[in-house]
């Protein structure tokens, strides 16, 4: 994660929670005795309100891959500021070889975003947004960029506590 500070870690219990699969691949371990194959799992979960999390599973059934990624997800679930359905500025991150890109939009714009990063955007309940990713298409790498960019972002009552003023004084300057 950056040197952000304003984390805010959240429990999954009293949450309602729906789950994405974002990615699953098939993995291969070479072994003296030939091949064994394996799945990996890449799961978002989110309640639609603000709150994410992103988990990787691996088993060699798909259904328990899947199971141990969203038991992952649920341990690191954050809170993202929403504003009206989108964000509150644009801001970029990148992780790996994946950058993204996300813009606020207007209301009826929907999620203009792809595949990994469309699943964590609409984990977070933002309905309009404009994204863009940019470098490696890696859905691991995508899905921990995207979050990291939804991490950076801070709404106005945020600004005003950090800048020790007025909330009114944060737009009137």
């Amino acid at each position: 994660m950056s040197a952000n500070t304003n984390i805010h870690r959240v429990k999954a219990s009293d949450l309602e929670l729906k789950d994405r699969l974002v990615s699953i691949q098939r993995v291969t371990k070479v072994t003296k005795g030939g091949r064994t194959f394996s799945f990996s799992a890449i799961v978002v979960v989110g309640n639609e309100d603000g709150v994410v999390g992103y988990g990787l599973g691996k088993a060699s059934e798909v259904t328990a891959a899947i199971a141990k990624g969203i038991e992952d997800a649920k341990k690191n679930l954050v809170k993202i500021p929403v504003f009206k359905g989108t964000i509150p500025h644009e801001q970029e991150a990148k992780y790996g070889g994946a950058k993204v890109i996300i813009r606020p939009a207007s209301q009826g714009t929907g999620v203009k975003a792809g595949g990994a990063m469309r699943a964590v955007l609409e984990s977070v309940g933002i309905t309009d947004v404009l994204a863009k990713s940019k470098g490696s298409s890696n859905p691991h790498n995508l899905v921990k960029a995207t979050v990291m960019a939804l991490l950076e972002l801070r709404d106005a009552r945020t600004i005003a506590e950090q800048r020790g003023i007025s909330l009114s004084k944060v737009f009137n300057g």
